[in-house]
């Protein structure tokens, strides 16, 4: 529970002109007695493309502040227009009141305020630049937008939970009980076992050795079989002819590695912020 709560928000001069204060009654109750002022400020934004257009026009220290019901008065000067793009003068902006305890903000009331001028001809054709003079601002005080914050105040029983709250426990979990501790050990037990399987198979068996010396056996065994050639049954004519033959069969083959060897000579391997005092209100 807030120790200040906020009663009421009364606009005093609304509508007003653009260059004139702000003045806001305040109504607001004190739960206990308070050990510092209430600051108060007003806060005016010029621009909603960026916050360095704001504009504080006012703060107020209120105090000391006695329980119950009280209420006062707060002005704040209008905005300095040198300090506003003259495209954000006009149109719809906000006002934001806040309250803080300590530097501690604990209340935000946000008011829409429209800034137009104060003639049909020149809303009609607003000139180039600005015309201040002439401008009217309403604070739509209706519609008010109220944020509160839960803040300490002055005994530590006030003070609002943490969030996160503190774990002191978490830190004194063994490594091997933390969560995941049991999945990462199966995970480096299924890597080791993958390893091993990918060594045994770089490995050559005997057996693989020994295929291999089976087929080429039996690779120059068939071989030697089809060049095999039976003398017996062919004529002299036929073997001279053949002999002939494979002379010629002999120079081409011949000419056809000098050519492959020239190809592979010239083939190139590749290269990779003290103010007035609160008039108590009777409840």
């Amino acid at each position: 529970m807030s120790v200040v709560g906020l009663l009421g928000v009364n606009i005093l001069n609304n509508p007003a002109k653009f260059t004139d204060k702000y003045e806001f009654e305040i109504t607001f109750e004190c739960h206990e007695q308070l050990e510092k002022d209430l600051e108060w400020k007003l806060t005016y934004v010029g621009s909603a493309t960026s916050d360095q257009y704001d504009q504080e026009l006012d703060s107020l220290l209120v105090g000391p502040i006695p329980v119950g019901v009280n209420k006062f008065i707060f002005e704040a000067d209008a905005p300095n227009t040198s300090r506003i793009p003259e495209t954000d003068i006009l149109g719809v902006t906000v006002v934001l009141l806040t309250c803080a305890y300590d530097g501690r903000e604990f209340i935000r009331v946000g008011y829409y305020v429209n800034n137009e001028y104060d003639s049909q001809e020149l809303i009609d054709e607003p000139p180039a630049k600005p015309l201040v003079d002439r401008v009217r601002r309403n604070v739509l005080a209706e519609k008010p937008r109220v944020t509160r914050f839960a803040i300490k105040w002055d005994s530590e029983a006030s003070a609002p939970a943490e969030f996160p709250p503190e774990q002191p426990e978490a830190d004194l979990v063994a490594d091997g009980d933390q969560y995941g501790a049991e999945e990462a050990e199966e995970e480096a037990a299924e890597e080791a076992a993958e390893a091993d399987m990918d060594k045994e198979k770089a490995q050559p068996s005997e057996d693989s050795e020994m295929g291999g010396v089976e087929t080429e056996q039996n690779a120059n065994e068939d071989s030697s079989d089809e060049g095999s050639v039976d003398l017996e049954d062919e004529s002299e004519d036929d073997i001279e002819e053949e002999d002939e033959a494979d002379g010629a069969a002999g120079a081409a083959g011949h000419a056809g590695d000098d050519a492959m060897e020239v190809d592979a000579t010239d083939s190139k391997p590749a290269d990779s912020t003290a103010g007035p005092k609160p008039v108590s209100v009777a409840s």
